[in-house]
Order: C-alpha cells, then sequence, then structure tokens
C-alpha cells in the first residue's frame, strides 16, 4: 500500500519549477541573519576598546563598515521583499493552473454538490495565503533558525551560565506553540469554510439580483446574507480569540526573557563575574534573539492559515477525475446511431436530488434520425441527454454510440460528436464571436460567421456597436433569450457533430420566437441523429419517432399520427396543450 505523503512533503515539490530564486532569497535571508549577528560584536569593541581607549580611527573605520553593512542589509532586504514575493506568487499560479485544469477533470456530480462561491475561495483566497506561505515561511524560519543558533554560540562566549539561564526560558515558548497548534488549526480552518461560504452567497445573490428585485425579495436577501455575515463574524471572533491568547502568552513569555537577563545579568556585575562592556553586548544580543522568536511566533499564524489553504487545496486535487478506460478508443466522425439497453442511473448526491431516475431503460435511435422524448416532469429526459455524452456514469445497462459502448470511447472523442442547445443557455463574458467560436476555436472568421447566418444571427450581430467583437456580458446579459439562443444554434452549426441534443432548446422562449428559432433548429438537425427533448409538443410533430418518457420508462412511441391514433397519454397531453386554441 502507497504511503500517502505528509502536507509538507506535497508542498516541498512545487518549490522545484523555482529553485534557482529560492536559494538566491534563502541566500539574502542567510547573509542578513548573519549580519545581525556581526552587529552586536562590533558594537562590544567599540564600547570594551575604542572608546576607552580614545582610539578614533579605528572606532571609524568600525562605524563606516557598520554603514557599508546596513547599506548591503537593505539591498538584500529588497531582494526578499521582491523576489520573496515573486516565487510565492508564481507558486501560487502553478497551484492555481493546476486546480483549474483538476476541476475540468472532475465528474459533474462534484459540482452539483459544491457552490461556484465556495470553489471560487480556493482557487483566490486560499491561494493567496499558500503563496505567502511560500514566501516567508522558509525565509523567515531560516533566517530565524540561523539568528538563534549564532546568538547562543556568541552568548556563550560572553558568559555561559548567563546563556544557559537564557536559553532554559526558551522551552515553555515551544510548549505554548505546541498546544496551540490544533486549536488555532481548528478555529483557522472553520474561518476558512465560513469564508468559503459567504462567497457563495454573495455570488448566487448577485447573480440573481434581477429575480430577487423581481419578486422584492431584497430583505429576504440580506436576512441571508446578514445570517452568514454573523457566521463569519463568529467563526472570525473565534480564531482572533485562540490567537489573542496565543500572542498575549507568548509577548509575556519574551517579557520574561528581558527580565530573566536583567536579573541574572544584574546579579552577575555585581559579582564581579561579567563587565559593562558584555552586559551590554548581552542586552543587545537579547535583542537580536527576541526578534526571530517574535518571528517565530507571527509566522506560526501564517503557517496555520497557508497550511490550512494548501489542505483544502489538496481536498480537491485529490479527488477522482472522470473516469476513463485504460485503452479508451479516439474514434473520429461517428455515424450517430444511439442504444439505450437497459439502463439504470441514479444520483450520487447528498441533497434531495437522490433515487433511481430511470430504470431498465431501453431506446434505439437510428443515425441519421430525428426522435423526441416527451411526457410529464421528473420522468427522466434531461438526464438521458446527459448520460449520451457521459456527463453522469450509469449504474447498470449500457449505451452505444455505432456500436460501441460510450465508456470505451475517450471523453473527448465521443463529446467531439455531440453538440447541446438547451433551454438555459450559457454565454461566457466575451465577445459574440468568442462564444461563437466555442463550437470549434480552429475555424476561420468565415466559418464563424457562415455558422452565424445558418442560425440565423448574422443580420443582427452587425446592428451591434462592434458587431462580433460586441460584448455580451456575463452570461450573456446584454442580450435576449431568442439572441442567445441562436448564438448557441451557431455553436452547433460551427461543431459541425453527427449527434445532436436538443433539451428544451426553444420552452422559454415566446411564441413568434419560438417559430424563428425552430426554423434554425430543423436546418440544424438535417443529416444528424437528433435527441429532442420537449414539452411544447408542436415542436415534435415531425419528429421521426417520439417517446412518450414516465417514471416508469418509455410508456408510448410512434410517430405524431401513431401516438394520437392510439388514444393514450399523449394524445391527452397534446389536447390539454391545444385545447384552448
Amino acid at each position: 500500500m502507497k504511503r500517502k505523503k505528509s502536507l509538507i512533503g506535497r508542498f516541498l515539490p512545487y518549490y522545484k519549477p523555482h529553485l534557482k530564486l529560492f536559494t538566491i532569497d534563502m541566500t539574502c535571508a542567510f547573509v542578513i541573519a548573519v549580519i545581525n549577528l556581526v552587529y552586536p560584536l562590533i558594537t562590544r569593541q567599540i564600547i570594551q576598546t575604542f572608546v576607552p581607549e580614545k582610539l578614533l580611527t579605528p572606532m571609524l573605520v568600525s562605524l563606516a563598515l557598520l554603514f557599508v553593512i546596513y547599506a548591503v542589509k537593505a539591498l538584500l532586504n529588497y531582494v526578499l521583499q521582491y523576489w520573496g514575493h515573486v516565487v510565492g506568487t508564481r507558486m501560487q499560479a502553478d497551484m492555481r493552473k493546476q486546480l483549474f485544469l483538476h476541476l475540468e477533470k472532475l465528474p459533474f456530480s462534484f459540482f452539483d454538490e459544491h457552490k461556484t462561491g465556495s470553489i471560487m475561495s480556493r482557487l483566490t483566497n486560499d491561494l493567496f495565503d499558500i503563496s505567502e506561505l511560500a514566501h516567508h515561511g522558509p525565509e523567515d524560519v531560516f533566517l530565524s533558525l540561523i539568528t538563534i543558533a549564532g546568538s547562543f554560540v556568541f552568548l556563550a562566549l560572553i558568559n555561559l551560565p548567563l546563556t544557559l539561564i537564557l536559553f532554559a526560558c526558551i522551552p515553555p515558548i515551544v510548549l505554548v506553540i505546541v498546544f496551540s497548534r490544533k486549536r488555532m488549526n481548528k478555529a483557522f480552518r472553520l474561518a476558512r469554510e465560513k469564508q468559503a461560504t459567504i462567497n457563495a452567497g454573495i455570488e448566487s445573490a448577485i447573480s440573481g439580483m434581477r429575480v430577487s428585485r423581481a419578486y422584492h425579495a431584497e430583505p429576504h436577501e440580506t436576512e441571508k446574507f446578514e445570517i452568514e455575515n454573523q457566521a463569519m463574524v463568529q467563526a472570525r471572533s473565534g480564531q482572533y480569540k485562540v490567537m489573542g491568547e496565543f500572542h498575549s502568552s507568548m509577548q509575556f513569555l519574551l517579557d520574561l526573557l528581558y527580565f530573566a537577563v536583567l536579573l541574572a545579568g544584574g546579579l552577575f556585575f555585581y559579582h564581579g563575574t561579567i563587565d559593562v562592556a558584555d552586559f551590554t553586548t548581552y542586552i543587545l544580543y537579547i535583542s537580536t534573539l527576541i526578534t526571530p522568536i517574535r518571528t517565530l511566533t507571527n509566522i506560526y499564524e501564517q503557517i496555520q492559515s497557508g497550511m490550512t489553504g494548501f489542505q483544502r487545496f489538496t481536498e480537491i486535487i485529490d479527488l477522482e477525475p472522470e473516469p476513463e478506460a485504460e485503452n479508451a478508443l479516439h474514434v473520429g466522425k461517428l455515424k450517430g446511431e444511439i442504444s439505450f439497453e437497459k439502463v439504470s442511473f441514479r444520483y450520487k448526491s447528498t441533497d434531495s436530488m437522490t433515487g433511481e431516475v430511470i430504470s431498465d431503460f431501453s431506446m434505439h435511435i437510428p443515425a441519421g434520425k430525428t426522435v423526441a422524448l416527451v411526457g410529464p416532469s421528473g420522468g427522466g429526459k434531461t438526464t438521458i441527454c446527459h448520460l449520451i455524452p457521459r456527463f453522469y456514469e450509469i449504474d447498470e445497462g449500457r449505451i452505444a454510440i455505432d456500436g460501441h459502448d460510450i465508456r470505451e470511447l475517450s471523453r473527448y472523442s465521443l463529446r467531439d460528436n455531440i453538440a447541446i442547445v438547451q433551454q438555459d443557455v450559457f454565454l461566457f463574458n466575451g465577445t459574440v464571436k468568442e462564444n461563437i467560436a466555442y463550437g470549434n476555436f480552429e475555424a476561420s472568421d468565415e466559418e464563424i460567421v457562415q455558422a452565424a447566418k445558418r442560425a440565423n444571427i448574422h443580420d443582427y450581430i452587425l446592428t451591434l456597436p462592434n458587431g462580433y467583437e460586441t460584448n455580451v456580458g456575463e452570461r450573456g446579459v446584454k442580450l435576449s433569450g431568442g439572441q442567445k439562443q441562436r448564438i448557441s444554434i451557431a455553436r452547433a452549426f460551427l461543431k459541425n457533430p453527427p449527434i445532436l441534443i436538443l433539451d428544451e432548446a426553444t420552452s422559454a422562449l415566446d411564441n413568434a420566437t419560438e417559430l424563428q428559432i425552430q426554423e434554425s433548429l430543423s436546418s440544424l438537425s438535417e443529416g444528424r441523429t437528433t435527441l429532442v427533448v420537449a414539452h411544447r409538443l408542436s415542436t415534435v410533430k415531425n419528429a421521426d419517432e417520439i417517446l412518450v418518457v414516465t417514471k416508469d420508462g418509455v410508456v408510448e412511441q410512434g410517430t405524431h399520427e401513431e401516438l394520437i391514433a392510439q388514444n393514450g397519454l399523449y394524445k391527452t397531453l397534446y389536447e390539454y396543450q391545444f385545447k384552448n386554441l
């Protein structure tokens, strides 16, 4: 059994691509630590020798050397602050890219169960704290340990008994850090989760702003936000309470270091075992020693925040991507014959969308034919559409295209042969041209224009301020429903696949717009295997075959005329829709 790496073991490899820059950063930190140790020695020499003996020239030379050291230290600090942060930022970019690429491979069930705002929080807030840790963590810890070790050596050379008394005060500081670790980790993780929750709530509220205003739901949304906001306040308050206890304890213990040195050093001086110069140097080294201890105290908070973020990062990275057959077939253009053979499926969500959606379902669509699925809501029609491109994995049975089990095909190869036009059209925040080009990113401008013409949207695009370069806004908010639908149809024309899935493609449109869109869809369906899901039965009258699907499976099938003659559920639905016409 392969042993799972620790978080630190998984974190360290991200330094490898930036090892040269990281080495420069750590070298600068080492030199700064040495400089911090040299300063008290020069001061001791000045107080102990040059001043009492009135050696002006050596004193001025020492002061000049001290000035040069400070100038070098300033330059090194610039490198630390600038290039050190660049290392962290580049590592953050590497992780963000890895996380984004992994998200694109996760099953659709992951997105069913996770809010967009929560995922965004992991891509932004968590990774920012990780980048800060990547920069400050090793640098500050390394610099601090070198300074503490060096201080011990120089202090021991000055007065070993006093040094042992001083360092005997350090173990309690270590114990406070160790005992605070679990509490801080728990508090930081809770704050992270609440941050993700409030991000998700804000994202949802902003996306649904038109709906909430249309229904005068502003007070309701405000109340929901305030609940999440207060939960965030409580989580942060708990985090800051633990931090307050930690920092106050650490500050008290650091003050005790001064107290111990002043008490013991004063007694040593009183008994003549230490002189003024050594005692002064000792006090200077205490400041040098306390600075890295305080840095380690502060960096501990950053380590907790960064490692909590990295843990949330690895939780997603560790999720299994969509499964792919070991020797997946890469087929070219398929003919489009689709078969469902005793297929059963249920959603695996932890929410309410559970239970068996389709059971023992069978269906056959000959290549180039149009088959429509109609029937009451909840029968699994949309689910059937999602199973063909393997958005979800079936539990039992087999789905085949041209005789190939779709689980044996590569996902890219399978989905390259399918285009989907849905009721809820999603347009990306970009230009009209970019959104059409999703059908084929290698298409020329002429091919994009031709696709738009075939979707009957070209003339309208030319009336826009910047034509094909006009921005459509987030989710295509600047366009009407019919215009967005035509752009999605243009995408499908540009992709030119053998299989077309129309999932309630016109149900959200008015009758006039629906008739216009229907012409484009009819043109798009020519020569392709087309699966149509529709509640408006007028849109499926010309289908080669119509399947009436309920929770019990396919209860009727045939052409429009045959189903009307059967005098069953289809005829009841049809007459109900047209009874007032």
